[in-house]
């Protein structure tokens, strides 16, 4: 079964034969839980969208519709069984078809794909090919399918230029000039399109054509805006004037080769996936493709650039805070520049790198508002794009802005559910390693270490095909709380065996790449061992407690039986960043006011620690645990409710 939409709705049997939908009605019914992509839609929504005054008896002919259709669907299905396309679904229905069997959604995923892969062009190509005349053609006049054109239309537009983009800086192309011709033809303010017809022109050989061709976009847009040419198109004319080949740029690091911005950045996504040193590298050269696209002028070149680098982030505090910062003021600028009625697709992206790229941990003042605000549009733009790669990749940002208090594992965990089930149905292994990576945090956190292990054996198998290494260093980790928690329990685990599998994930963890994550895990881990045990804290001076120092210091002065330093240390220690790791160190305070008997600080944990009662201190980051909250807050509060 194959459903078209790209032209006339239109269903086709496997051997090509076509279905009979019936009536206008029917194909418009069809039509409108293909444009929902599985999602349900109401008997409510349906009736509005069909009938702009619906009748008494509307719902019932909805009925009779969906009756009519699940019969030519599925003809051969048994009496009194459900059905398995057309079904039924709380209040409303949904289509259940494959994204393949489906054109437009084929063409989105092929879309989506080649904004991040160049290499996907061909399969582009083939989707292009694929259209018959505008969407939905057939359900003319309906105030939703006329949204729906406008925004297929207006990707469609997007595509045939990708698609150019893609063979003219691959060194193909000339064979584009008719085509391109024509595209300019017709929409004839589209700026990007004359440079591509231009750069088409001059590989062919025509050079004196390519100058026309940028002549004549300057005459039409003075005569008929008053505008001038963008930076671009500017710049273009003069590379074919002077003889030099374009496009030219920034210079990727390696063995004398000149690459333009936009593919440098493609090649540091690839790299960033590779961790290790090769992550580190992959974010300087995307700053540096970020300045070199800032360079041109062109704010949507700079919005793809900034934007193109989607890598899955999982840790609430940066690798290089001061490199994120530079980024998020460069994304900001040109959200700014772009204003409110830019391309959406565009400034979701802007919106979502700006909300990735601020982890609470680095942020201050009204920058944490910012940024979840940021997250907040991202995501709202990207459900109404239905880009799956563009709403995964929001809700990295909704994710990593969901640490704003103690308390929210719950949420985290829905948020990873919602990315790897988006990773899982379009094709997204990298974004389905991050919801699995999500998911095990979350389970971590509430205590369900069987679930978090299942989990990280899922990740790990994905780990295998998308050459993911941190994954497996990340589940190492897992492992080692889960033997801490399990010492506790009769019959389980020695301590002993629990640091000695902390010990072996910090070697790995030490040369993963990662510098925002592994200073100070490893001491910390042990405190939290001890804790769990009822022991002191570790005193051993060679631990490098990394930014977790203030908060495990007390500790560690009470352990030394230094108590009045331990007081001074307490009340120097700040409020706990928002980050992965903020409720363990609030319990650390906690512990600490509890045996010094300060009433104050053990009233501020509490108020902090409240929402996270449920929760297992620290395992939050899936990669240790102080053990339950609740034990930290009942001594809390019986110290500040103290007569």
């Amino acid at each position: 079964m194959r459903i078209d939409v790209l032209g006339a709705v239109r269903a086709l049997r496997d051997d090509g034969s076509p279905v009979d939908l019936g009536g206008p009605r029917h194909r418009e019914v069809l039509a409108r839980l293909v444009a929902a992509e599985g999602r349900m839609v109401t008997t409510d929504t349906l009736v509005d969208d069909l009938w702009t005054d619906p009748p008494a008896r509307a719902v019932g002919a909805l009925r009779t519709f969906v009756g009519a259709l699940r019969r030519a669907l599925e003809p051969d299905r048994p009496p009194r069984t459900p059905p398995r396309v057309l079904v039924t679904e709380g209040p409303g229905y949904a289509l259940r078809l494959p994204r393949e069997d489906v054109d437009v959604h084929r063409f989105q995923d092929a879309l989506a794909r080649a904004r991040r892969d160049p290499g996907a062009v061909s399969e582009l190509a083939a989707a292009l090919a694929a259209w018959r005349g505008p969407a939905y053609a057939d359900v003319a006049g309906s105030a939703w399918a006329q949204r729906e054109r406008a925004r297929l239309e207006e990707w469609r537009l997007e595509a045939v230029e990708l698609r150019a983009r893609v063979l003219l800086d691959s060194g193909e192309g000339a064979d584009l000039v008719a085509e391109l011709g024509a595209h300019v033809a017709e929409h004839p303010w589209r700026e990007p399109a004359w440079g591509l017809l231009a750069r088409a022109l001059h590989r062919a050989g025509r050079q004196a054509d390519a100058l026309a061709a940028l002549r004549r976009a300057r005459a039409m847009l003075a005569d008929r805006l008053g505008l001038d040419p963008g930076a671009e198109l500017r710049r273009l004319e003069t590379e074919i004037l002077s003889g030099a080949v374009p496009p030219g740029g920034v210079v990727w690091s390696g063995p004398g080769v000149a690459l333009g911005p936009r593919t440098t950045v493609d090649l540091a996504r690839t790299l960033a996936l590779a961790g290790g040193d090769a992550l580190v590298r992959s974010r300087r050269e995307r700053l540096a493709a970020v300045r070199a696209a800032q360079r041109t002028g062109d704010l949507r070149l700079t919005a793809r650039v900034i934007g193109a680098y989607d890598v899955p982030a999982l840790w609430s505090r940066a690798d290089d805070p001061e490199q994120s910062r530079a980024v998020v003021e460069a994304a900001e600028r040109t959200l700014t520049g772009l204003g409110p009625d830019g391309p959406a697709d565009l400034r979701a992206r802007l919106l979502a790198t700006i909300a990735v790229e601020s982890r609470g941990a680095d942020l201050s003042g009204a920058e944490p508002e910012r940024a979840r605000r940021a997250a907040r549009q991202a995501l709202a733009l990207a459900r109404d794009l239905a880009d799956p790669a563009l709403l995964v990749f929001a809700l990295n940002g909704v994710f990593l802005q969901t640490f704003a208090r103690c308390g929210l594992a719950a949420e985290r965990d829905a948020v990873g559910a919602e990315i790897l089930d988006l990773a899982t149905r379009h094709d997204l292994p990298n974004f389905a390693v991050l919801g699995r990576l999500v998911r095990l945090q979350g389970a971590s956190a509430l205590g369900d270490l069987d679930a978090a292990a299942e989990h990280a054996e899922a990740a790990e198998g994905l780990a295998a095909t998308t050459e993911a290494p941190l994954v497996p260093v990340l589940t190492g980790w897992l492992r080692a709380r889960i033997t801490a928690a399990r010492s506790t329990e009769p019959g389980g685990p020695s301590a002993a065996t629990a640091a000695q599998q902390y010990r072996t994930a910090e070697d790995a963890l030490r040369t993963a790449g990662m510098p925002g994550l592994h200073r100070g895990l490893f001491p910390l881990a042990l405190l939290g061992l001890r804790l769990l045990h009822d022991r002191p804290a570790p005193t051993d001076p060679r631990l490098d407690w990394g930014p977790y120092r203030p908060w495990a210091q007390p500790l560690v002065l009470l352990a030394q039986d230094r108590p009045a330093q331990a007081r001074t240390a307490l009340a120097a220690a700040p409020e706990p960043p928002h980050d992965h790791l903020q409720e363990a160190m609030w319990c650390l305070s906690a512990r600490a006011a509890v045996r010094l008997g300060e009433r104050a600080i053990a009233a501020r944990a509490v108020a902090a620690l409240r929402d996270a009662r449920t929760e297992h201190a620290g395992a939050g980051s899936g990669l240790l645990t102080l053990g339950p909250v609740a034990r930290y807050l009942a001594e809390a509060e019986a110290l500040a409710t103290a007569g």
